[in-house]
């Protein structure tokens, strides 16, 4: 008898599952399972690169309370390769705010969808023109006009965001991307996190003069895990160096080195060491 059971649920299967179609057109995207999750609980919208072509998909998570009607505007926390790194630091940035009393904050993913290289140019989009680029590298100057022109607008336009507390972050070769783009446009982002940058191409373009500057206010923080590839590390040191040293420099800068980190695995600590190191005199009057 048990058998026979067995054997006609085994049977009625493949019906029910026929009964039960996947979800198509507007019952497929009515429902957005992020919204069960309320550590990343927001916004996503996607938009198109006007110089690339591309979609991007960029997710939000707003702080815990929000109220779009509310007088509050937050600072507003971009990372690059949101594709890993929002589902990672999204839910991160809420503890921190419970365990170290960090400012909540809007924080935004940017993705491509994908790891597979024919949708994921980070390859491209992280790195800047130089006579050592490689074919399909050196899209960074298009990239940092879709952030300026495109993801950030639309990013204040949809929420109460703080334009004076703009972050950057960046890892590997969104790292290299964070300073290169310091020197591109100083003024677009308040706070700079590049962790673990990659060494090029053009990596003479990091140390080049910055572009005209107003404010006075700017912050770049340096990660280096000790366990990371020592040219990484020797780049992150000489980086830091070079632009203490400069009595120009748009920004203070620092060096954080995560002892046993390694070069992709320690981005939760970089993170909680950076942000905390940024809000260290937030409401200090400019130097």
């Amino acid at each position: 008898m048990a058998a026979l059971l067995a054997w006609l649920f085994m049977a009625a299967m493949p019906s029910a599952w026929a009964a039960s179609p996947a979800p198509t057109g507007e019952e497929a995207t009515a429902h957005v399972p992020l919204e069960h999750l309320p550590a990343l609980k927001g916004d996503y919208f996607p938009l198109t690169d006007r110089g690339s072509g591309r979609v991007h998909h960029v997710y939000v998570r707003l702080p815990e309370g929000y109220d779009p009607a509310a007088s509050t505007r937050y600072p507003v926390v971009y990372l690059l390769d949101g594709d890993s790194l929002f589902p990672l630091l999204a839910p991160t940035h809420l503890f921190l705010h419970y365990d170290e009393k960090l400012p909540e904050a809007i924080v935004v993913g940017i993705a491509y969808g994908g790891f597979e290289p024919a949708i994921n140019k980070r390859d491209t989009d992280f790195t800047a023109p130089g006579a050592d680029a490689t074919a399909g590298q050196g899209g960074a100057p298009g990239f940092l006009a879709f952030l300026r022109d495109q993801v950030i607008p639309e990013v204040e336009r949809r929420h109460a965001a703080d334009p004076s507390r703009r972050i950057l972050l960046g890892q590997s070769r969104g790292g290299y991307f964070v300073l290169w783009s310091a020197r591109e446009a100083p003024d677009l982002f308040w706070g700079r996190i590049a962790s673990n940058p990659a060494q090029g191409p053009a990596r003479e373009q990091l140390f080049a003069p910055a572009a005209a500057h107003a404010r006075t206010d700017l912050n770049v923080v340096v990660v280096s895990g000790t366990r990371e590839n020592e040219g990484r590390r020797q780049l992150a040191r000489a980086w830091v160096a070079d632009w203490s040293a400069r009595a120009q420099a748009p920004w203070q800068t620092t060096l954080l080195e995560i002892e046993g980190g390694t070069h992709a695995a320690s981005i939760g600590e970089g993170y909680r060491r950076a942000m905390l190191w940024l809000f260290r005199e937030a409401d200090a009057p400019p130097r």
